[in-house]
């Protein structure tokens, strides 16, 4: 047994070796497992008290997945920065010692990781103010999609390809978000139709109604209406307003079976789609 008690006492003479002295504060070996070890520890707690949070707890409220996701999402934080404190107090580091490292720490933040902290910090903002939240359709510069999932520094959207983008959080912030679904999944599309001059308007318009009434993804209320909207170059236009909340995500799709239906039912009506013309006149000259 005295072999065992010399192999730990030199396991507890290596963890007490001092790596670097800040004042009073020694930073040991053992100082340094202890802070890994409880931060894995306190980032699988975080991650699973989110879970708990936005799958288990708040799951039974009449809260949104979005406001769930959010909720979830700031007690992981809080979870994280009180347990950090709670670790460093425990491992016996003085904090008070740490301000000239902090002051360097602080500058290295401010040249260096400008766009983390202002990432971060428009993270928390879109969480609790919510401008956008997870399953909403938005569009932000070409990019369209659904949100996923709003981390600390970006915004998971997925477009209808299937293809994730990571978008910064501060440009959710900064720039102009078209947010599709942040009041209900009622969202107004305009298909526009252009018929040739000489077409009676009235039942352009009549046959518009029908086929937007015959298609199951169209709202009845609000109803579909048609506009007349100009006489253009080459015939009038129109334009048909439908409303969906079914294909609020897969405004293509909507739009291309409301064209299939309106070209079909223009050829049984006889009912000319222009395409542009032009006529040349050519002049002799005086010989």
């Amino acid at each position: 047994m005295e072999w065992i008690d010399r192999v730990l006492q030199t396991v507890k003479e290596i963890l007490a070796i001092p790596i670097f002295k800040i004042g009073d504060f020694e930073l040991t070996v053992w100082t340094i497992l202890y802070l890994f070890i409880f931060s894995a520890l306190l980032l699988y707690l975080s991650s699973k008290v989110k879970r708990w949070t936005s799958e288990i707890i708040l799951k039974r409220t009449s809260m949104d997945i979005g406001r769930r996701e959010a909720m979830g999402s700031i007690t992981s934080y809080v979870v994280l920065i009180v347990g950090f404190l709670v670790i460093i107090q425990t491992a016996g580091i003085d904090l008070t010692t740490l301000n000239v490292l902090a002051g360097a720490v602080g500058i290295g933040v401010g040249f260096g990781l400008q766009n983390i902290a202002n990432n971060f910090i428009s993270g928390i903002i879109i969480l609790l103010e919510q401008p956008v939240k997870v399953g909403d359709r938005i569009v932000v510069g070409d990019v369209e999609g659904d949100i996923t999932h709003i981390g600390a520094r970006s915004t998971r959207v997925l477009t209808n390809d299937n293809i994730t983008i990571l978008i910064p959080n501060a440009q959710l912030i900064s720039e102009n978000v078209v947010n599709w679904s942040h009041n209900d999944n009622r969202i107004r599309f305009r298909i526009p139709v252009s018929v040739a001059y000489g077409t009676d308007a009235r039942l352009v318009e009549q046959v518009l109604l029908e086929v937007a009434s015959a298609n199951s993804d169209v709202l009845k209320q609000p109803a579909p209406s048609v506009r007349f909207k100009e006489f253009g170059d080459n015939g009038m236009l129109f334009e048909l307003l439908a409303w969906t909340d079914t294909l609020t995500h897969r405004r293509g799709y909507l739009v291309s079976t409301l064209n299939f239906a309106i070209n079909d039912t223009f050829r049984l009506h006889k009912i000319e789609i222009p395409f542009p013309q032009r006529d040349v006149r050519i002049k002799e000259g005086k010989g």
